[in-house]
């Protein structure tokens, strides 16, 4: 359960952010002086900070600067009045996450405690591969695999961690980019620094640009305020630039000049930046029919090609669906609640015999679905979801275009369990081509 340290000296504002943010997945911690939340911090180890400019034993500036001793990956908030917004945009500049003028919007303000949440959370959590143990306490998230394709992942991890390089991950959605490139920070030398990660495909266009870079005020519309970008925010340490083939070809030639010279600027802005970060770039696309298509640029290939990690599909590895099944039923079991100890062998053939389109993560949710409908201490066939157990010829689709009422149930039963979602329109095309 992640953990929120509230600092800030007025109770009302305690009491409001403690009510309005409060959730049933989240701790929250809170401190009235900048000394109490340093001493909350190091009992708590908290995964992101809330932290109010004005404290009555320091200011919030010198607070962040020794947060920021104690821990350079943790993700601060600063939260100040309308009239020191200039105080908070320096706050950024000296290592802050992110800033909450007040009084804030309560929906911002969650967007951006759960953005600093996941933030910590990947920074902090290391991804390590291997069955060793995790030290008592520790949080730890594996990668999971002794097949060979996965060992041959594991030793190129090893290979490019301690270089200083750029790396770009190749694979379908669902086989792990995100774990590989949190274990090459955590290997890396740059693992105390910050690690920061953006899908670009989740952002609009037109603000993605801002993100990676950010603007000055009034640089477009509903640019109240100079905002930092990742690149900024992300100096010294490591950038994630997940599903990158999405990125529009102007921010492209942005980030590549970033990667030529480390140079950039803002949105509407002029003042250049000098940045030292390490770009680690993952794609399920094909990024050389993309250069061919010309929505990829040639030039930022070559400049993010300079090491390349190719994860394997699922159903390439079968000798590893057991395996992370068992660490999935064993990872989720405590946390719903169920006395679930193992599989039935047919409940093993029919997960080897899955196609996992959605690969490692269509295999996580098939587990939790299946822990949350098991009776008993054995998970059965009929617990698993429709998809798994409708399509589990064990034939690629394909192959099978031919059976349209197999394609059909298959999909209908990826909808019904919730692993597929559509609007009204794609649904309805999706009925007159099947």
């Amino acid at each position: 359960m992640p953990t929120l340290l509230i600092i800030d000296d007025e109770r009302n504002v305690l009491y409001s952010l403690e009510k309005g943010l409060a959730a049933d997945d989240m701790r929250i911690v809170t401190a009235s002086t900048a000394r109490a939340g340093l001493a909350a911090l190091q009992e708590n180890r908290p995964d992101a900070v809330l932290l109010d400019v004005q404290l009555p034993d320091q200011s919030g500036l010198d607070a962040l600067q020794q947060i920021r001793t104690l821990d350079s990956r943790l993700p601060v908030i600063i939260m100040t009045a309308h009239g020191t917004a200039d105080t908070a945009i320096e706050a950024m500049k000296r290592g802050a996450y992110d800033y909450i003028l007040k009084p804030w919007k309560l929906a911002e303000l969650k967007q951006a405690v759960g953005n600093a949440l996941q933030a910590g959370r990947i920074s902090r959590v290391p991804a390590e591969f291997g069955d060793v143990p995790a030290e008592a306490g520790r949080e730890v998230d594996r990668i999971i695999g002794r097949s060979p394709q996965m060992r041959e992942v594991f030793k190129e991890i090893g290979r490019v961690a301690p270089q200083d390089v750029n790396v770009l991950i190749l694979g379908e959605s669902g086989t792990g980019k995100e774990l590989v490139a949190r274990a090459i920070v955590h290997h890396s030398r740059r693992s105390e620094a910050p690690f920061l990660a953006i899908n670009c495909a989740a952002i609009p266009e037109t603000l993605l640009e801002s993100e990676l870079f950010g603007h000055e005020k009034g640089s477009f519309t509903g640019a109240d305020r100079r905002r930092i970008g990742k690149f900024e925010q992300a100096d010294k340490g490591t950038l994630f630039l997940d599903e990158i083939a999405d990125m529009a070809p102007a921010t492209q030639a942005k980030v590549l000049r970033v990667l030529q010279d480390g140079r950039f600027e803002r949105v509407g802005g002029s003042e250049t930046i000098a940045v030292d970060v390490r770009i680690i770039a993952a794609t399920n696309a094909d990024l050389e029919e993309a250069i061919r298509q010309r929505t990829f640029r040639q030039d930022l290939f070559y400049r993010l090609n300079t090491f390349t990690i190719q994860l394997p599909a699922l159903r390439e590895r079968d000798d590893d669906i057991v395996l992370l099944a068992e660490h999935f039923a064993q990872r989720h079991r405590e946390r719903l609640g169920t006395d679930v100890r193992g599989f039935a062998p047919e409940t093993i053939a029919a997960l080897r015999r899955y196609r996992w389109p959605g690969n490692v993560r269509e295999l996580e949710s098939a587990i939790k679905y299946a822990l949350v409908h098991t009776v008993g201490e054995t998970i059965t066939p009929d617990a698993l979801p429709a998809a798994v157990t409708g399509g589990a010829s064990g034939a690629p689709l394909a192959r099978r275009s031919a059976d349209l009422p197999d394609v059909r149930h298959l999909v209908r039963g990826l909808l019904a369990s919730g692993q597929m979602q559509l609007n009204d329109e794609v649904h309805a095309e999706v009925d007159r081509v099947l």
